[in-house]
């Protein structure tokens, strides 16, 4: 292009949803559509949309190999709902009666989103989202479009990116999303954080033709199409300031953290598997806070048995060496289905048989996870925490379980022990009356599902999202009080949420007395900075 007809430079401003600063050539991303032409033979049709539902749920399958925590869990639910036949049949219904396949499966899943839209609860209006995402991958699957491909680091705009494409994107090369709409609490955001990709929602619709490069600011909100000379300059300025963070806070991870009153506070670690310790140094941090061991139970509706488990938790275990590692206890239900395991149907799974509740509805299940995490507990510091409690009787019935696991191990000359058995704070019945779970060894704060229950918004639903607020009066008001009722109790109280991870939640965590966060393994030196630069 001529450059006296390169168009003007355009700054769009939005809403930060993932840090950091990128610059890149502008790619827009493509809408998935009906674009394939039908056979006119309706056994063609049929085995074509087979054939691209089978395709999608590969891809996805390769995606959940290379993912782990709440990645594994959304392209899971993904492949549970594409292997759904109830779910393909109006397509098959429509192919039958005429119409090719790729216009009767988005008929068909269009009408079944529609449904999830208009539906009483949130959590169907946010499976809404997971249904176009599968739409879209099948039909480009029909359409043999289904390999995103786009130039090293390219800034992609467009309305929206689903969970599922955002994971097929090799971001390794940088890159950034700049986006007319989404959500700064979505999926798709949380893995953006997650991965180090900047990203811009909320920018409104506005004609990108014309533009070839844009800068992407993800901390500020802000979007250039076209910089010249004084944006470039201003971009490379920025980004030399990044990596001066960066390499900060690498520095920072391998320091103890403490407030800048002189308080030490205990920085540990979230993980979903023993695959995300690889080349991780335990030096950084002073534990493992959490360990989301419903990542087990993802293998194509095979529970996982006794010895599996007893291997990845003991390999966690000894990776920490002295320092404690909390296993959480299966936590199924609500955004994570298992297949022959959760129950399926419930109105709102989110106020269903979800976590310790399932489990107690399972203890053939249940058993078995406790007696491998009373075994690995030889091997290093271990502790157990039940996800979802509501009331005291609970932790009575897991405490049971867990001794009779214990006993009978014991009995037939296994080596074990039995470790301290502490809850999650995310129900605010917990939150509002600590004092009478004295029964539980420790607190955790779960801030994740706690936000979401005390503001009654969900995160992954952008016209509710903004309510969706860590910071949120009622949200820190809870989280002292559960501190104050830990300190009364002698209990330890830690936190596991993202809200751990968000440096501008730091100071507010310390003025509420915690001294202990659990975060994601990359946001540690970030959060040891945030803590320096606290007043306690």
């Amino acid at each position: 292009m001529n450059p006296a007809r390169m168009p003007p430079t355009l700054e769009r401003r939005g809403q930060p949803a993932a840090p950091g600063i990128a610059a890149g050539p502008l790619v827009r991303l493509a809408t998935a559509g009906v674009r394939r032409a039908g056979s006119g033979d309706p056994g063609r049709e049929r085995r074509a949309l087979s054939e691209a539902i089978g395709k999608a749920v590969a891809a996805l399958a390769g995606l959940i190999e290379a993912a782990s925590g709440d990645a594994a869990e959304i392209l899971a639910f993904q492949v549970a709902m594409l292997e759904d036949e109830a779910l393909s049949a109006p397509a098959f219904e429509r192919i039958d009666a005429g119409h090719d396949a790729a216009s009767a499966w988005q008929a068909a899943i269009d009408a079944e989103t529609a449904g999830y839209q208009a539906a009483d609860t949130d959590y169907f209006r946010a499976r809404a989202a997971d249904l176009r995402d599968i739409r879209d991958r099948v039909l480009r699957a029909l359409d043999g479009t289904d390999d995103d491909s786009f130039p090293p680091g390219a800034v992609l705009v467009g309305e929206d990116v689903t969970p599922s494409r955002f994971l097929g994107i090799d971001w390794t090369a940088g890159g950034a999303l700049a986006l007319f709409a989404g959500s700064s609490s979505s999926h798709v955001a949380m893995l953006a954080r997650a991965r180090g990709v900047p990203m811009v929602v909320g920018l409104g619709a506005f004609d990108e033709d014309g533009h070839r490069d844009a800068i992407v600011d993800g901390t500020a909100g802000r979007v250039v199409l076209s910089p010249g000379k004084p944006e470039w300059a201003a971009f490379e300025t920025e980004r030399a300031r990044s990596r001066g963070r960066d390499a900060e806070e690498a520095a920072a991870a391998r320091n103890p953290a403490a407030t800048a009153g002189g308080d030490r506070v205990s920085v540990m670690i979230n993980i979903a598997g023993a695959d995300e310790l690889a080349g991780l140094d335990p030096a950084i941090c002073d534990g493992i806070g959490l360990v989301r061991t419903e990542f087990l139970f993802r293998q194509d509706g095979v529970l996982p048995g006794e010895e599996e488990q007893y291997a990845v938790y003991r390999r966690v275990l000894e990776w920490a060496g002295s320092r404690p590692v909390v296993l959480r206890t299966l936590d199924a239900g609500g955004d994570k289905p298992i297949a022959g395991l959760t129950i399926p149907g419930e109105s709102n799974p989110f106020l269903g048989t979800r976590g310790i509740r399932l489990s107690l509805a399972r203890p053939d299940v249940f058993r078995v996870q406790l007696r491998a995490m009373a075994r690995a507990a030889v091997h290093g510091n271990a502790r157990i925490m039940l996800p979802m409690v509501t009331v005291p009787s609970e932790i009575d019935a897991a405490a049971a379980l867990l001794d009779d696991a214990v006993r009978d191990l014991s009995a037939a000359g296994i080596a074990c022990r039995r470790p301290p058995l502490g809850i999650m704070v995310e129900v605010p019945a917990v939150a509002a009356a600590p004092e009478i779970f004295a029964r539980a060894a420790f607190f955790s704060i779960g801030s994740n599902d706690l936000t979401q229950y005390v503001t009654a918004a969900a995160r992954d639903i952008a016209a509710v999202a903004p309510l969706n607020d860590p910071g949120h009066p009622a949200v820190t008001r809870l989280i002292r009080n559960v501190v104050e009722a830990g300190k009364a109790l002698g209990r330890e109280v830690s936190l596991c949420g993202d809200m751990g991870g968000e440096p501008r939640h730091i100071p507010v965590l310390i003025a509420a007395g915690l001294r202990s966060v659990s975060v994601a393994p990359r946001l540690v030196g970030r959060t040891k900075l945030a803590v320096a630069a606290a007043r306690s």
